[in-house]
């Protein structure tokens, strides 16, 4: 099982958000580069960067530093945020990006359709939802898609990984939601990455207890930089 840490991006600075709430904004760090470094050298092979202000605005916003870390690490990069049209992932992927995560337009059968013809593995969609139901536009906007449909939909469309996010729990150090997990993972025919609440090693434990039932890996944020779980150890207990 992968365990994937996170750089969420605003402003060119590493931060973190409470439920994805602006007004809810811990800097940890000045540089993505300095924690994509960091990361690197605690055995992941790949992070999931957000870019916060393009999730919100509609178009990448820091790209600059996404770049940077591309240049100078050797790791690999999946980047989320504010992509939105067909070009742009394009973009990303000419740029070194390894893997895009469409959120917003996921809802688009039609874009999702294209999307897949065209770049085969290298997208992701990443579901967010809160009591069950999805949220796009930066976690702004309540779309009344029930999560495990648009799972489903997607599974039919040729995506062939979720990254699912608990808006809930994003952020709070509470401990992921392992029922609405397992009811995700009843959608067939397609991969499950866990997202938001990961605390400790004994969550790290419980979500590799779901590799059985096809729980593919997990995103860890606040956790790292809160050091209530450290990297190289939750990358070892999933590697078993």
């Amino acid at each position: 099982m992968k365990v994937i840490p996170a750089i969420d991006i605003r402003g060119r600075k590493v931060v973190r958000l409470a439920q994805g709430k602006a007004g809810r904004e811990t800097v940890y760090f000045d540089s993505p580069l300095e924690v994509a470094r960091m990361w690197s050298a605690q055995g992941a092979d790949l992070i999931h960067v957000v870019d916060l202000d393009g999730a919100v605005s509609g178009s990448p916003k820091n790209l600059r530093s996404v770049k940077e870390i591309i240049d100078n690490v050797n790791v690999k990069i999946e980047l989320g945020g504010g992509i939105r049209d067909l070009e742009t992932v394009q973009d990303l992927i000419d740029a070194g990006v390894e893997k895009v995560v469409i959120g917003t337009r996921a809802l688009e059968e039609n874009f999702i359709s294209k999307a897949s013809k065209r770049f085969g593995g290298r997208k992701v969609v990443g579901i967010d939802a809160k009591d069950g139901m999805v949220l796009t536009m930066g976690w702004l906007f309540k779309t009344g898609m029930n999560a495990m449909d648009l799972a489903g939909k997607m599974a039919s469309l040729g995506i062939k990984t979720i990254n699912y996010t608990d808006i809930s729990r994003d952020g709070m150090l509470k401990g992921p939601n392992v029922d609405s997990l397992k009811e995700m993972l009843k959608v067939k025919g397609i991969d499950i990455i866990a997202s938001g609440g990961v605390s400790t090693i004994d969550d790290v434990k419980r979500l590799k207890g779901l590799e059985a039932d096809g729980l593919k890996g997990m995103i860890i944020g606040k956790a790292l930089y809160e050091k209530t779980i450290d990297l190289k150890e939750a990358i070892e207990i999933c590697a078993k």
